[in-house]
């Protein structure tokens, strides 16, 4: 009788709040390219606020937010040259370039490629008023390779005109200036944000200088028209440490004439000197440069209150110059070395796209329901080339025998989908969707002699084409139990088709290709969760998921150039947990857990070495927790936080044969923040891993030199000042 009458009071108190209870649950459109209420939706979504990405942070890298969320790794790699690790419930963990398996938006606009792969190092985070997260099977809706979607949304303009700026440094010779003016002007917002940043680095050779600009207007068109446009315009270059080895050479090996004069080739180790360098990035001086520069438009445009159209259009360029080593190692500590002292890698990229979209909602028998269905369209063209270099100097790219790879790699979307969402009773609502992708690639090869093609194996023909197409349905619901919980359930088909550079070779001492074998991994994606408020002020959601792949992309073999192939199936299961609570005092807490057993369902020969069925997919960790105490006295406009990250460790290789040991940082960010007539004024500091802890912070997945380690910063800190004047 007790339990029953605890129930009752239960289910009638719940009522009482309800409205309070909706203002903490966020209004999110990543799910339904519509404005939703998250609490409402049967997938996993989280927001992270304008405050926790741009407060007492240093802006530079998504990793320093997404960190916060469940099922999300995103490591910092603490050096520049290239993007963060960044993966969603073990898709994406294996990638070595860029960010795979997760696509990523800004305003709806692309920050992703029809390859799948995604650029975030592009985005300007000092203009982000939020971030949306979604994982799992409705991700899907955004076609391929989507694990998991981010959506950024820039800062919208007050009315009334601020300019502002920013001032930071801290350890390591790090600075970051910022200027920025919002504000409206008639029936035009504004945004525009100019953002620069230098550090010498932590460790040797990663030096890294980055200047990004950003620009939003916003267009009030009519009462039912507006359009946005996006610019971004990124120039960057950053020194590569590359990763550390477990053991380091004696320094006792071989010499050979390097320049003009003899030196020593030799690894050093991860764990005697975290700061150090192998030193073959000193000898072909590893780096990168870096420019981006897009523009997208977002018309939108309602024709009454239940029909609404959006058509959204993107154009871009990306040159990226890399100068990598081509030296190696043996198994053994002893130092070899391959036919060159480097390689300059080069991508010239234009890309281009469009999508259209149409919403409709309205009633069906009395019952809500909205319709959402459009068509997208992308391009993306790479001019690649390949030269030997020395000493970190491109040789003459006019005699063939420097070459080793010039040629045209095309790739491109066209998909359609349809989404839909019914509330089928009072308390249950059914959302669907299915997306049809094709996504062709082609290789244009510009190396072709075919007077030496039967002897020089370089210069045979390396063209080809590939088309790949996939319909891949999604389907859940949410049971409405009270205004205080949630459960819901959804399933969905996935597909992650090969990117240009894994289907670049096919030989791996020669480097020909296209590799046209490889095939799309294909998922069945299974979710079931629950959404709850304990009380008016604190927010509960766990999911618990699965995915079953079959044709894992891995590497096939490895040396002067990778290989890659299919192998057989994965498996992908776990649980997700967070909790948002706001205490009395202004005392709040916040807690995200992870729990994921990734594994290779079946066994594969991979570079010679069989990898079992059963090993545990590398870049993936079992157990993450991200755990955070805050306070604010407002009073003094003080604020302060104590944040708190555990990863366990993680295998760095397919043969799980090395791994790196788990870690725990803690960290602590505090500021102040006061209020002058029209000025505002803010000041804060961060201090990260106060303990001053040696750890990996992250791994470079099956490198083929065994450089898997990276290094992070023992204790280290940063200040910083803002002003900002209102009209």
């Amino acid at each position: 009788m007790k339990i029953r009458l605890l129930v009752l009071s239960l289910f009638a108190s719940s009522f009482a709040f309800a409205a309070d209870i909706k203002s903490l649950a966020p209004t999110v459109v990543t799910a339904t390219r519509v404005e939703t209420n998250s609490f409402d939706l049967p997938v996993s979504i989280d927001v992270v606020s304008k405050s926790n990405i741009q407060d007492a942070q240093l802006k530079m890298t998504l990793s320093e937010s997404l960190i916060r969320i469940p099922g999300i790794t995103a490591q910092s790699r603490s050096q520049f040259s290239q993007d963060p690790q960044i993966s969603t419930r073990g898709f994406g963990s294996r990638s070595s370039f860029g960010v795979r398996g997760l696509r990523i938006y800004v305003d709806s606009i692309p920050f992703s490629m029809p390859d799948g792969i995604g650029q975030p190092g592009n985005i300007d985070l000092g203009s982000i008023k939020a971030m949306e997260v979604m994982r799992g099977p409705f991700s899907s809706l955004y076609g391929n390779s989507s694990g998991g979607v981010v959506q950024l949304l820039t800062e919208d303009a007050p009315k009334t005109p601020e300019i502002g700026s920013e001032f930071m440094t801290g350890s390591y010779g790090t600075s970051r200036q910022n200027a920025k003016a919002t504000g409206s002007v008639g029936n035009v917002d504004y945004l525009i944000n100019f953002s620069n940043f230098e550090t010498d680095g932590y460790r040797q050779n990663s030096n890294a200088k980055k200047e990004q600009f950003t620009a939003k207007l916003k267009i009030n068109i009519s009462n039912s028209t507006r359009l946005t446009m996006l610019a971004n315009w990124m120039d960057m270059d950053a020194q590569d440490p590359l990763g550390l080895a477990r053991t380091a050479s004696s320094g006792s090996g071989p010499k050979t004439t390097y320049a003009g004069a003899s030196v020593t080739v030799f690894e050093r180790s991860a764990f005697d000197d975290p700061t150090a360098i192998p030193s073959v990035a000193s000898l072909a001086n590893t780096r990168v440069s870096r420019k981006n520069q897009q523009i997208g438009f977002n018309l939108e445009h309602a024709f009454n209150e239940n029909n609404s159209v959006n058509i959204i259009s993107y154009v871009g360029k990306r040159d990226n110059l890399q100068y990598l080593s081509a030296f190696s190692s043996t198994a053994t500590t002893t130092p070899t070395m391959t036919a060159d002292f480097g390689r300059a890698s080069g991508i010239s990229r234009d890309f281009w796209g469009t999508e259209f979209r149409y919403t409709n909602k309205g009633q069906i028998l009395d019952r809500a329901y909205q319709l959402t269905g459009g068509i997208n369209y992308g391009n993306m063209e790479d001019n690649r080339s390949d030269i030997n270099a020395y000493s970190g100097v491109m040789l003459d790219s006019s005699s063939l025998a420097n070459v080793n790879r010039r040629e045209i790699n095309i790739a491109k979307n066209f998909d359609q989908y349809l989404q839909a969402q019914y509330a089928v009773a009072n308390s249950i609502d059914i959302h669907a969707g299915i997306r049809r992708t094709k996504v062709d690639i082609k290789v244009q090869d510009n190396l072709v002699d075919l007077a030496q093609q039967s002897t020089i194996a370089k210069y045979r023909d390396s063209s080809g084409k590939l088309s790949y197409e996939k319909t891949t349905p999604v389907v859940g619901a949410v049971w409405k139990i009270n205004p205080m919980l949630n459960l819901y359930a959804n399933y969905g088909k996935g597909f992650e088709t090969p990117n240009l550079i894994e289907i670049a070779y096919d030989n791996v001492t020669n480097g020909t290709g296209p590799n046209l074998n490889l095939t799309p991994s294909q998922s069945d994606n299974y979710e079931i969760g629950a959404k709850a408020f304990a009380n008016s002020s604190t927010r509960i959601n766990a999911a618990i998921f699965r995915t079953n792949t079959d044709k894992e992309i891995v590497v096939a073999s490895s040396g002067t150039y990778t290989t890659y192939q299919n192998a057989g199936k994965t498996k992908r299961q776990g649980i997700e947990a967070s909790i948002d609570s706001q205490l009395a005092n202004n005392f709040g807490i916040y807690g995200a857990y992870t729990f994921l057993d990734a594994k290779f369902d079946s066994t594969f020969s991979s570079a010679g070495n069989t990898v079992n069925s059963g090993n545990t997919i590398p870049g993936t960790y079992r157990q993450q927790i991200y755990g955070e105490v805050s306070w604010k006295y407002p009073e003094l406009g003080f604020y302060t936080a104590l944040e708190t990250r555990y990863n366990s460790k993680v295998y760095v290789n397919d043969r799980n044969t090395d791994y790196s040991d788990s870690y725990t940082v803690v960290n602590l960010r505090a500021g102040f923040q006061q209020s002058v007539s029209n000025w505002k004024f803010s000041e804060f500091l961060r201090v990260e891993n106060i303990a001053d802890k040696d750890y990996i912070g992250s791994i470079r997945v099956n490198d083929t030199n065994n450089r898997f380690f990276e290094p992070s910063p023992g204790r280290n800190w940063m200040v910083g000042v803002n002003a900002n004047y209102r009209f």
